[in-house]
């Protein structure tokens, strides 16, 4: 069985082992795979793992002897599915691997809009505190996060961790379901399921935390911000695209709202004229919310979990079809 891992490096550079993948077969492991060698690299495979190496559909229809791939994340939006369908290839998935580390990782963020924890320890570093008059200083607003409310957009497994934590906190929770309803079952008290409107008018704090669909593509937008209180912060370790970059860049300037911190953006690497790179009270970090060595080391574990059983013929965690496929010994 010829098994190769076209983009390993970012889940594994060095502190985890594939020892375990390379027991199922022979197997060929690639730190990166610049676009222009997808196709030499993966010919003759009959499983492919993949984190963000595209697999078009022109791709895929070269890779006659291709049975299966896993993606190394649990979004699949780098695999063209319905041509790895056609093909009767099997595409699985990673789900639930990051949920804690992503969901801590938001309070990671908020802390620092709230505090500015860096910008004062550089300060004092910089000697401001020692040249002070008075015992303390503070060189922006400080926000304290209990009684207020978080908005969630997505409660899903990594949405609803956030709530658990924003609601431990001492704030109120309000979200959206995916199917706009509001009378739903509530996990906890000081938790309610609201309209998307009302969660833009009244959340303290904006956590997206939903998939990129076309119905979510772009939800916060000029529309939406103007909604949003003066004082409001938005989160995003979702999908860069969620957000219309130059309506937020806008409206952080015009300070419409307080400030975003953002992990994802549309375009990874950002190209140097991403507006949000330069607007005012932005924090970007570099896709690094899922990239604790407990969650990758998780991932890592699944994944090669996915490879196995598809070899037993049982696959798990298929995002693309409900029947089982033979397994090409």
């Amino acid at each position: 069985m010829k098994i190769v891992v076209l983009d390993g490096y970012r889940l594994n550079p060095g502190d985890l082992s594939w020892d375990e993948l390379i027991k199922l077969g022979e197997v060929t492991i690639f730190d990166r795979t610049p676009d222009d060698k997808i196709l030499e690299r993966a010919q003759g495979a009959q499983v492919l793992l993949s984190n963000k190496t595209p697999l078009c559909a022109t791709t895929l229809q070269q890779l006659p002897d291709l049975r299966y791939i896993s993606v190394l994340a649990t979004g699949y939006d780098v695999i063209d599915v319905k041509a790895a369908t056609s093909q009767q290839v099997v595409v699985a998935n990673v789900p639930s691997y990051g949920t804690d580390s992503v969901a801590q990782f938001v309070f990671a963020l908020l802390f620092e809009l709230c505090y500015q924890v860096g910008q004062h320890a550089s300060s004092v570093q910089q000697g401001t505190w020692a040249a002070n008059p008075d015992w303390c200083y503070w060189e922006t607003p400080l926000v304290e996060l209990a009684g207020k409310t978080m908005g969630i957009i997505g409660a899903g497994r990594i949405g609803m961790q956030t709530a658990r934590i924003a609601h431990a906190l001492g704030m109120k929770v309000i979200a959206i379901n995916g199917k706009g309803e509001t009378d739903r079952a509530v996990p906890f008290d000081g938790f309610r399921w609201v309209s998307r409107d009302e969660l833009f008018r009244n959340s303290d704090v904006i956590s997206l935390h939903c998939p990129l669909t076309a119905e979510t593509e772009s939800i916060i937008n000029k529309t939406h911000l103007v909604l949003m209180k003066s004082n409001a912060f938005l989160i995003n370790v979702a999908r860069g695209k969620l957000v219309n970059e130059i309506d937020l860049a806008h409206a952080l300037n015009e300070r419409r709202i307080a400030g975003a911190a953002l992990d994802v953006l549309s375009t990874e690497p950002p190209a140097s004229e991403n507006p949000l790179l330069h607007a005012s009270n932005c924090i970007i970090t570099p896709h690094i919310a899922w990239a604790t060595r407990e969650a990758r080391g998780r991932l890592l574990d699944i994944a090669v979990d996915n490879v196995r059983s598809f070899l037993d013929g049982k696959p798990q965690n298929v995002v693309n079809c409900g029947q089982c496929y033979p397994a090409t010994q």
